[in-house]
């Protein structure tokens, strides 16, 4: 027999969990075409010797919706193991309207540059895959995508009518091919939304068997409310539901672990289908705008700097700042001024404060730091990255033990080079996967390898309902990582992140190698895997 790929002598860990036996593996076109002894022949032979050889992991939460279109070779996640990212935290890359299209650039704020020539979700997987990826890439269409297409960034309920065409948008997307609804209800305007409205999107979502993934509307002082809000949108509904990045921010709100991991379990042993996901590290990375009250958001961004440049209503706004609320997730008080550290700018005159805490801005110009904060808003005019530092390493390492805990990067996939290094990011970009395996299995050994492999890849599998992905069986789509436990780890810091992971010795994506001796081929094999509604 001649195959195109034969593995031979690795430890094989199939993704189930169970424990790896040594055998070969044998690839023809895009799938396994055996797995045990292998008789035959094939144009490329990797030696395996002393490796592991696993599924390709999954990013249950890649934000590479920018990146992968200036550098579609992934090398942060490639140089992982990484084979499938998928993306759509809230906004996802389509449905996109004509007043959508011209705020993208703006809204991300990346300095990367292109073209939009597509609208609907389906045509932005499509154009990413007909351009050229390394790795697979799935997405779900994003509520609050769907909200802006039809309200914009009011602070208001959708009208009958407006409802049934959020709901169209949602009907074409997963027949497109989209995973399920995701939502993160932290931020405006998705924050503007009720519980009515995102029970009746995922009424779309459960015809055709997706899931719903949320960032919760709270991960500190209300969790539990969001996990509530949660479970109650899978018990209307009947779908499958998953929580993003699952954390306790804040150090007041540490001591909430026990009482979160009771209550997704409790609503498991009822019949809910739900899972979460998480990354390896103690800080959270998203914008600067999220120190702000939500309602300052009403309207969009020429609103926020109307009222933020208006004097008595800057001072009530600074007054909310000051206080935690129960009413929306502070992150100015549940950090603190020393543990916001700025990653990303692209005002050329503020972008010497890359690397700095709004504390050090704040003293160096002896302002109060709320003050610091509006005034970087007002002067960057767009989005301003920033790593928060608010979680437990004690919580981290309880939480990856859990038998329905995946992970998800949340951040993009660069490369340590070009547009990629204008700007900082967190360290989870180029190191969340090699940070699980290095440090977490490997040196402090918090679960076992085996364990986490499953984590990485046969347990998002599936939960996302993929069916020929995700373990190492015959007839499966050849996606493979194989990778020396010994040398694997990540190299990222919060001071330098942009360093690639090492140990990653080959990467296969759908039968054709992505990464051969530690080095990327430059192949773009990777294809937009669709959800389970496609048509």
């Amino acid at each position: 027999m001649k195959y195109d790929i034969i593995i031979k002598n690795g430890y094989v860990y199939n993704g189930t969990g169970s424990e790896p036996k040594k055998l070969d593996i044998a690839i023809k076109d895009d799938k396994i075409a055996k797995i045990g002894a292998i008789d035959g022949e094939a144009e490329e032979v990797i030696n395996a010797t002393g490796f592991c050889v696993s599924p390709g992991f999954i990013n249950m939460l890649s934000w590479s919706v920018e990146s992968l279109i200036e550098d579609g070779r992934s090398m942060g996640e490639i140089k992982q193991g990484v084979t499938l990212e998928v993306m759509g935290e809230g906004w996802s890359f389509g449905p996109l309207n004509d007043a959508m299209k011209l705020e993208v650039h703006k809204l991300f704020n990346s300095g990367i540059e292109y073209d939009i020539t597509w609208t609907t979700l389906g045509e932005y997987l499509e154009f990413l895959e007909n351009k050229g990826v390394s790795t697979n890439i799935a997405s779900f269409i994003g509520a609050t995508s769907v909200r802006i297409h039809e309200l914009g960034y009011e602070n208001r309920k959708p009208n009958d009518s407006e409802l049934v065409k959020m709901k169209n948008l949602v009907h074409q997307a997963m027949k497109e091919g989209a995973m399920g609804l995701a939502s993160a209800l932290i931020y405006p305007p998705a924050f503007f939304s009720d519980l009515n409205e995102i029970v009746e999107l995922n009424k779309v979502v459960a015809e055709y068997g997706g899931m719903y993934i949320t960032h919760m509307r709270s991960e500190s002082n209300k969790i539990l409310d969001g996990i509530d809000e949660t479970v109650a949108v899978a018990r209307e509904t009947g779908v499958k539901v998953e929580i993003y990045h699952l954390k306790q921010a804040g150090d007041m709100h540490w001591d909430k672990l026990d009482r979160v991991i009771e209550k997704i379990e409790k609503a498991r042993e009822e019949g809910i289908s739900i899972t979460t996901d998480m990354y390896t590290y103690t800080a959270a990375g998203t914008g600067l705008q999220s120190c702000l009250p939500p309602n300052v958001q009403d309207g969009g961004e020429e609103s926020m700097h109307t009222r933020l440049s208006t004097g008595p209503l800057r001072e009530i706004i600074k007054n909310e700042m000051a206080h935690e609320s129960d009413d929306w997730e502070n992150l100015f008080v549940l950090a603190g001024p020393e543990n916001i550290q700025i990653a990303s700018l692209n005002n050329e005159e503020l972008k010497p404060l890359i690397g700095k805490t709004i504390k050090e801005i704040a003293e160096a110009e002896n302002k109060d730091p709320r003050d610091t904060i509006i005034d970087l808003i007002l002067k960057e005019k767009g989005w301003i990255g920033c790593v928060y530092h608010l979680m437990s390493e004690n919580n981290i390492k309880r939480q990856m033990q859990l038998p329905f805990m995946s992970f998800g990067s949340d951040a993009a996939s660069m490369a340590p080079e070009g547009v990629f290094l204008e700007t900082s990011t967190h360290p989870r970009a180029y190191g969340n996967f090699s940070r699980l395996l290095g440090k977490y299995v490997r040196d402090e050994k918090v679960i076992s390898l085996e364990n986490a492999i499953y984590k990485l890849s046969g347990l998002p599998a599936s939960n996302l309902g993929l069916k020929d992905r995700g373990l190492l069986k015959e007839k499966y789509f050849a996606d493979i990582a194989i990778f020396d436990i010994n040398k694997i780890r990540d190299n990222a810091t919060y001071d330098d992140p942009h360093q690639l992971s090492e140990g990653m010795e080959h990467v296969i994506v759908n039968g054709k190698i992505v990464l051969h001796n530690g080095k990327h081929t430059g192949a773009t094999p990777g294809r937009f895997v669709r959800g389970p509604g496609y048509v």
